[in-house]
């Protein structure tokens, strides 16, 4: 009698396992963003290889750090010769500290959703094919100390929303098609004007009052 019931729960038990549908995709939202970005990018160097969605979390990948939490802080493919467009994903990785895909072949325009991740510190995308305008809604990141966005392709005024970000410590916006004026308030006034050079549209400082910001757009 103990046997046929010791069966019984085995083969209840047996059942059970197999009605359970084993993960193909990780849950991790930090990671699924991630891998929508590789799925953007052509990768001819496999610096993307690790990147396997099927894990719980991407902190195991190369070229990703994560804090103490297994929180993504840290995203380096800087000079990894990787192509394609960034995309609005990036927006998710809203504990990033560092975004770093500076020297490659990316192209198109710069995510307005970069905008949502209020813990960056540093934004590195110089030397790219990067066009169209900056978004203003990077004015939002305010613990920002580092912005490089040179050597780029990119068009338009710069936003004069920036001049709220006090913390911000270095940009450079050089060798870019920027038009109209640079800005004197905030941080600007730090600023050397190297940091703004090789712009053919971009009028100098802006004199308050006298000339529209984006003079010469």
């Amino acid at each position: 009698m103990a046997a046929r019931v010791l069966a019984a729960l085995a083969l209840a038990l047996a059942l059970a396992l197999v009605a359970v549908p084993a993960p193909t995709r990780a849950s991790n939202d930090e990671g699924d963003a991630l891998y929508a970005l590789r799925q953007r990018l052509s990768d001819p160097n496999g610096v993307l290889q690790s990147w396997d969605p099927t894990l719980v979390t991407p902190c195991t990948w190369f070229h990703i750090s994560c804090d103490q939490v297994g929180r993504v802080v840290r995203l380096d493919l800087g000079n990894s010769n990787v192509s394609g467009s960034i995309g609005p994903e990036l927006g998710r990785l809203v504990n990033l500290k560092y975004l770093e895909l500076y020297r490659n072949n990316l192209d198109g325009e710069i995510p307005k959703e970069l905008g949502n991740l209020k813990n960056l510190i540093s934004l590195d995308l110089y030397a790219n094919k990067l066009t169209g305008g900056i978004p203003k809604s990077l004015s939002k990141l305010d613990s920002l100390r580092f912005m490089r966005l040179n050597n780029n392709k990119l068009t338009g005024s710069i936003p004069r929303e920036f001049a709220k970000l006090s913390n911000l410590k270095v940009i450079d916006l050089s060798n870019n098609d920027l038009c109209g004026t640079i800005p004197v308030d905030g941080p600007f006034s730090t600023f050397p004007l190297r940091s703004f050079e090789n712009n053919s549209r971009l009028n100098g400082p802006e004199l308050q009052g006298l000339v529209p910001y984006d003079f010469g757009c």
